[in-house]
């Protein structure tokens, strides 16, 4: 891919997203331009993925052909201002930001520009990332490929339109918080058990590390496979009927509805 990618900002993200296309061979060190706020943070950037860096957000704005806008939402205001007169015709501004509509963006910039709203997770962290992309009515099929082919480096996306954008949030942008919580859960019981807590963490991890992968290679209904482990009158059902008891569909179908409703607040 022969085209220079910018990122203003890189947190844990920017980071998580760079290492996935260099890793996947999709964009040379040399073509990817990074702005970062504090010289430790240039260096530490340089060394780790051979990568240009700098401290000038004109300068990457300037240059790139792709330009992720990797910082927090609050701060979109300020640095499109910086930016929109820096930029290239023609560029492709990727936003990672929850709460930013494509529409909130483009007043930002005061002019037409190509834009793709975007919403990964943090599990790109190790290429295992789950985005949502919503491209603006600029953008065309040959970069909207472009893009997708960037974020299934370092995971799986979906295109979808922006009105599901806070479902997403709910649903895979701060769902690994809850699997967090589920697995520590678990760990929990396993040292109630008598486990040691890493083990018990590995086992409860790989546990739920398998049942995802058996969810998306099967293709099956996830209520197919739990009857599948669901034997009569067997451990696992006694354990599913306790979870029904104690209301953990509700749980979870609740704590997403919060979630999803304060996305939606964000994004006014």
């Amino acid at each position: 891919m022969q085209k220079t990618i910018g990122f203003i900002g890189c947190g844990n993200m920017g980071k998580a997203m760079i290492g996935g296309m260099i890793r996947a061979n999709l964009v040379r060190p040399k073509d990817i331009l990074a702005s970062v706020t504090r010289v430790e943070s240039l260096h530490k950037l340089e060394s780790e993925f051979g990568i240009q860096v700098t401290l000038d957000n004109k300068e990457v704005a300037a240059k790139a052909d792709l330009l992720f806008l990797a910082v927090k939402p609050n701060m979109y205001p300020k640095i499109i201002e910086e930016i929109k007169n820096k930029i290239k015709e023609d560029v492709i501004i990727v936003s990672i930001a929850a709460g930013q509509s494509i529409e909130a963006i483009e007043r930002c910039f005061c002019k037409s520009v190509k834009i793709v709203r975007t919403m990964p997770n943090t599990p790109a962290l190790v290429g295992e990332g789950m985005s949502a992309i919503t491209p603006n009515n600029l953008v065309t099929e040959e970069d909207l490929q472009i893009v997708i082919q960037l974020f299934n480096s370092f995971g799986k996306s979906e295109v979808v339109s922006e009105y599901l954008m806070d479902t997403v949030t709910a649903i895979s942008g701060s769902s690994p918080a809850y699997v967090y919580m589920f697995i520590e859960a678990m760990a929990d019981a396993g040292v109630m058990g008598g486990m040691p807590r890493q083990q018990a963490y590995t086992f409860a991890a790989q546990a739920v590390l398998g049942a995802a992968k058996m969810v998306l290679d099967t293709r099956e209904h996830p209520g197919l496979l739990k009857d599948k482990v669901t034997s009569p009158g067997g451990t696992t059902i006694e354990a599913v009927a306790e979870l029904e008891k104690q209301g953990m569909r509700n749980a979870v179908i609740s704590a997403m509805t919060r979630c999803m409703e304060k996305s939606k607040l964000m994004s006014k």
